[in-house]
């Protein structure tokens, strides 16, 4: 990768300076399509200061969308490794100013954040790192710490990576208060494997309609204990046989397990709530199941029916807020899919991880408690309720399941078995639950957190 982008470096250095002396000021979101490294700073801001996710800020940020694919690829895995480490980078930050740059400076801040990531942890070189950080500081409220930049990249390259050695790398990259609730929830061993699977860019995997083992061998895939396929290198997803005509879709190991704990679907009326984007549909429509897949997103919904239009499976797709919407029948199924704070995601999504509060937790899991309620109107007497979330903390999670069982509602919990999750008996608790983390199938790469539940309507 150095040497690839050496060039690009040197031309990329001339055409600031020339623009800067052109125009006296340089508004680095409207850069050039060749410049990663600045739509990268341009995603931390959009992400730090401006508070939004980041493939939000992927779809709506100019000097991003404009690059080639190749170059989007720089600048997402600069950004991304960013917001992984950044615990340890503010910390080595920390070390080397006097003072913080407080609200003016968050750009400055940024921007050595750039370079910071690139000197200790993309192995990229380090005049690059440090020239385009240094030109990036171009006129306007960024100029004043141009030098400042310099001499802190410059002691970077000389003390960096052996001050990192110092820190406890798992505690730093992770927020206080999730980092506190993980070892209430798991203990501290299992925290820091967790911290630990947040550090790299996961695998992809694929879920199949047929025949995994074929298309293991086809996709160059390792078969794993989920049922799901692991891709043993990164590709581009829409050139891989079995694409175009719809044998498989990208789906993690973890995300894949919850639609089958409704067990045999075939001919039977499912309701997928909270469907978007449509793993979860597809693996019920791939299974034989009549479903109706409803969310609240139109948009989010359009993508659903691209993704059964490609795979050839049918599903019905209502617009809907399931907190209010009723099918005209009971079904015999529904699985919840419910909105939470995606803890359990950091791995593929690290910005979760410095957006999400205790007080968002709070708010998701009373939504959740609501959608509970909606689910249960939904199914008939006899029926299957699986809800399932993405995250790691309790509240999301055993505690909204033992709050319910512990109310009135007229559901009683239908244990998961541990036989029912194939080789990898460990995701089933001995209460019934099925909780997978992301340091479960550490030496393969992790999964993400999962956890859900099976209820059965009185």
């Amino acid at each position: 990768m150095t040497c690839e982008y050496e060039m690009f470096e040197a031309q990329l250095s001339v055409f600031l300076v020339l623009r800067s002396w052109y125009r006296g000021v340089l508004i680095v979101t409207s850069i050039g399509a060749a410049m990663p490294r600045a739509a990268a700073y341009d995603l931390l801001q959009a992400v730090l200061v401006q508070k939004k996710l980041l493939d939000e800020a992927m779809d709506k940020t100019p000097s991003f969308s404009r690059l080639s694919d190749r170059d989007r690829g720089l600048a997402a895995l600069i950004t991304r490794t960013t917001l992984r480490h950044l615990g340890e980078i503010d910390a080595v930050l920390n070390t080397y100013l006097d003072k913080s740059l407080g609200k003016r400076g968050s750009g400055a801040l940024n921007i050595m954040r750039v370079g910071l990531t690139q000197l200790l942890f993309l192995d990229m070189a380090e005049h690059a790192a440090v020239s385009t950080a240094v030109d990036l500081c171009t006129g306007g409220s960024l100029a004043p710490y141009r030098k400042l930049t310099n001499a802190i990249l410059r002691r970077t390259q000389r003390e960096g990576k052996a001050l990192l050695a110092s820190f406890d790398a798992a505690a730093l990259n992770t927020s206080p208060w999730l980092w506190q609730s993980w070892i209430e929830a798991y203990g501290e061993d299992t925290a820091r494997a967790i911290a630990a699977q947040h550090l790299g860019e996961p695998p992809i995997d694929i879920t199949c309609q047929n025949d995994p083992a074929g298309w293991a061998e086809k996709l160059d895939a390792d078969l794993m204990p989920t049922g799901t396929l692991r891709l043993r290198q990164k590709a581009s997803i829409v050139s891989l046989p079995g694409f175009d005509e719809g044998a498989w879709w990208v789906q993690d190991a973890a995300a894949a397990l919850p639609a089958r704990l409704l067990g045999n679907v075939s001919d039977m009326d499912v309701i997928d709530l909270c469907a978007a984007p449509g793993g979860k549909t597809m693996e019920l429509a791939a299974a034989g199941a009549r479903v109706i897949a409803v969310d609240r997103s139109e948009k989010r919904l359009l993508r659903v029916q691209q993704n059964l239009e490609r795979t050839n499976l049918t599903a019905k797709i209502i617009t809907a807020d399931a907190e209010t919407w009723r099918p005209d029948h009971l079904a015999d199924a529904v699985l919840l899919d419910a909105p939470c704070s995606a803890t359990g995601t950091a791995r593929r999504h690290p910005d979760v991880l410095h957006l999400k509060s205790p007080a968002d937790v709070m708010k998701l899991a009373n939504l959740q408690s609501r959608l509970l309620t909606a689910a249960i109107d939904m199914v008939r007497p006899g029926g299957l309720i699986v809800f399932c979330t993405c995250s790691l903390q309790p509240e999301e999670g055993v505690q909204q399941i033992d709050a319910l069982l512990a109310s009135d509602a007229p559901v009683v919990l239908d244990p998961i078995k541990p036989a029912e999750a194939g080789t990898l008996t460990s995701i089933v608790t001995p209460e019934g639950y099925l909780r997978t983390l992301p340091c479960h199938l550490a030496e393969q790469g992790g999964m993400d957190g999962f956890f859900a539940a099976r209820l059965r309507r009185t």
